[in-house]
C-alpha cells in the first residue's frame, strides 16, 4: 500500500521571520488575519500597545470556530474586556506567540477546522 500525505486547498503559512510571514508564495510584513476559509485581511495594528477592543470585535465578525491570537515574538495576553465579542458568540480564543500561532493554525486548518489566526507582526527594531 502506498501512503500519500493528505492534501488540502486551505491557505497555509509556509515560512516566518522576525517581522514577516509567508502564505504560500506571498510574503506579508504587516499584521494580518488569515482564515481557513480563504480570508486574508490586513489587521490595522503595528505594536501590541496599538491593540484595543475594536481589533477583537473585528475577529468576532468572522464567525469562526476558534481564533488564535499571535501576540508577536513573546507571549502577551489581551485584556479580558477585549475578548467579550468573541465570548458572546461562543468563539474559542487561544493566545500564543506568533511562531506558535502559525504552527497551530496550520495544523487546525489542515484538519478542516474553521479557524482564524490574527498575527501581530511588529516592525523590526
Amino acid at each position: 500500500m502506498k501512503l500519500q500525505p493528505d492534501r488540502s486547498d486551505v491557505q497555509t503559512i509556509t515560512a516566518l521571520g522576525a517581522d514577516w510571514i509567508a502564505v504560500q508564495a506571498d510574503r506579508i510584513s504587516h499584521s494580518v488575519v488569515i482564515g481557513s476559509r480563504g480570508q486574508r485581511i490586513a489587521w490595522p495594528c503595528q505594536r501590541f500597545e496599538d491593540l484595543g477592543a475594536e481589533h477583537f470585535a473585528q475577529l468576532a465578525e468572522l464567525d469562526c470556530e476558534v481564533v488564535i491570537f499571535g501576540s508577536g515574538p513573546k507571549l502577551r495576553f489581551p485584556q479580558a474586556a477585549w475578548l467579550r465579542p468573541l465570548i458572546a458568540k461562543r468563539i474559542g480564543v487561544e493566545t500564543m506567540d506568533t511562531a506558535a500561532a502559525c504552527r497551530t493554525y496550520n495544523i487546525l486548518a489542515q484538519e478542516g477546522r474553521d479557524v482564524v489566526v490574527a498575527l501581530l507582526l511588529e516592525p523590526a527594531q
